[in-house]
């Protein structure tokens, strides 16, 4: 099939100029993002496996997320998702703006952590394999629904199991590439709350799982964006293996 990429040496023979620098967009309060700060988030350090968060992103202005950004003196914006005369823009102009706010850090990876919109299929295409979101159900089951409607479809379901987990995320919604699962059981006592809370303390270790994936060379691109780069764009990716507990 052509040229293979060898995952198991990649992240030896290429050693990255700087660290790896992560945006984040957010709609909500930001939880997983606090398991990244606790772990793994020092800008500056010389430690490899440390990143820098190095902005914030969301559609709402009074987001928690927001407020545990500034908290932690990670740079972060609120993007209006409104023209001046007050109607909503489309959803590539939207995201247009989106990059705007995020090109003075100029990141090499997308977070989505709660974030309540669809991204266009032009955003996607220019952040393929760049772009990785967290969903709370084991996909493929549950796909397509946001935070609590996903854990009372899972009730309403009778499962007895559920979980996370970390895609790479495409135009088609929860269709991407898995990278990581983790999942835990569903007791007879469990409401959608009790369900939200055990899979959100799944999340954050599957988001840092999957993190450093990326940054080991492991997902078939360069981890710094603009390094290491082909005439014509960067080399064809191959898949990569889904990690699960």
């Amino acid at each position: 099939e052509g040229m293979q990429f060898r995952r198991d040496i990649a992240h030896r023979a290429l050693t990255p100029e700087r660290q790896l620098k992560v945006a984040v967009l957010g709609s909500t309060r930001g939880t997983d993002l606090q398991a990244i700060i606790d772990n793994i988030h020092e800008p500056g350090s010389k430690d490899p496996s440390k990143i820098d968060v190095c902005c914030v992103i969301s559609n709402r202005s009074k987001a928690g997320i927001l407020e545990r950004a500034t908290k932690y003196k990670i740079p972060n914006k609120f993007v209006s998702a409104k023209g001046e005369d007050g109607k909503l823009v489309s959803r590539e102009i939207y995201d247009e703006r989106v990059e705007d706010a995020m090109r003075p850090y100029a990141p090499d990876l997308i977070l989505l952590i709660g974030y309540m919109r669809i991204v266009s299929g032009a955003f996607c295409q220019r952040w393929e394999r760049r772009l990785i979101n967290v969903h709370p159900s084991l996909l493929p089951k549950f796909a397509g629904g946001m935070d609590g409607d996903v854990h009372a479809a899972v009730l309403k379901a009778k499962e007895k199991e559920t979980g996370c987990t970390v895609h790479f995320v495409e135009e088609k919604v929860d269709a991407g590439e898995i990278l990581v699962q983790k999942a835990c059981s569903v007791d007879p006592t469990d409401t959608p709350d009790s369900l939200k809370a055990k899979v959100q303390a799944l999340e954050g270790q599957a988001l840092i799982e999957a993190i450093e994936m990326f940054r080991l060379y492991q997902l078939g691109v360069c981890p710094l964006r603009n390094a290491h780069r082909l005439s014509g764009g960067e080399a064809e990716p191959k898949k990569s293996k889904v990690a699960s507990t």
